[in-house]
């Protein structure tokens, strides 16, 4: 018999409950905390104006936690259509493939955003890390974090740590050229690229136990 034949309906059904239930949570606690930021925003994105709300970091952000709730039932009815197509792990796809938008989608759209300082390219690694700032560092970790924890989930052909740093650096390397080609006005840095990679790389790690693949005889393969 399969595991899954093994789980009874009340287990199921308490997981439908509790995964989507702990990202919610999670979101909440990161809206608590930077509420008085999201505050600023919150009158030009309830007045439905582009301007103050999609322009805008708090404004994105706050557009990200308040979507967060409508991505929990898109995971469930993907899910359920999935099991009732008799296909595999129905939960643990759909929720890659949601987290994979939620998760990326806004960084992507902030960092595309027009800048304040004058349009140039810096190849020289490790310059422009020193004037980021901790909280320049963790914003880089963390426009690819939801690619590279979701992404070796989704395929298996991505079920590896230095595949997820390639394509981590790879789609860091198309929004660099995009900024500048776009004329932005944003440094378009070989440091932004190291960094967006290493977070997608990072975000990898923490998810590997659910990627990753049992070798010969039951252990796990080593990625």
């Amino acid at each position: 018999m399969k595991p899954d034949t093994l789980r009874s309906p009340a287990l199921r059904r308490t997981r439908e409950v509790l995964v989507p239930g702990l990202v919610i949570l999670g979101f909440a606690g990161v809206a608590f905390v930077l509420r008085r930021p999201l505050l600023l925003a919150a009158p030009a994105c309830t007045a439905g104006w582009w301007h103050g709300c999609f322009d805008t970091f708090n404004g994105v952000l706050l557009m990200t936690l308040v979507a967060l709730p409508l991505s929990a039932p898109v995971v469930r009815a993907l899910a359920r259509r999935r099991r009732a197509a008799g296909l595999a792990s129905p939960w643990r796809t759909s929720l890659a493939e949601v987290g994979m938008v939620h998760g990326t989608v806004p960084f992507v759209w902030m960092t595309m955003m027009p800048g304040a300082a004058p349009a140039r390219v810096s190849l020289v690694p490790l310059r422009d890390l020193v004037t980021m700032g901790p909280l320049g560092i963790a914003g880089n970790l963390l426009i690819f974090a939801a690619l590279g924890f979701f992404a070796p989930m989704r395929w298996a052909a991505l079920a590896s740590v230095p595949r997820i740093l390639a394509l981590g650096a790879g789609c860091s390397a198309l929004v660099e050229s995009a900024q500048y080609v776009l004329q932005l006005d944003r440094v378009s840095s070989v440091d932004d690229v190291l960094l967006n990679a290493a977070g997608a790389a990072l975000a990898a790690l923490a998810s590997r136990r659910w990627w990753r693949r049992p070798g010969p005889g039951g252990e796990r393969l080593r990625v």
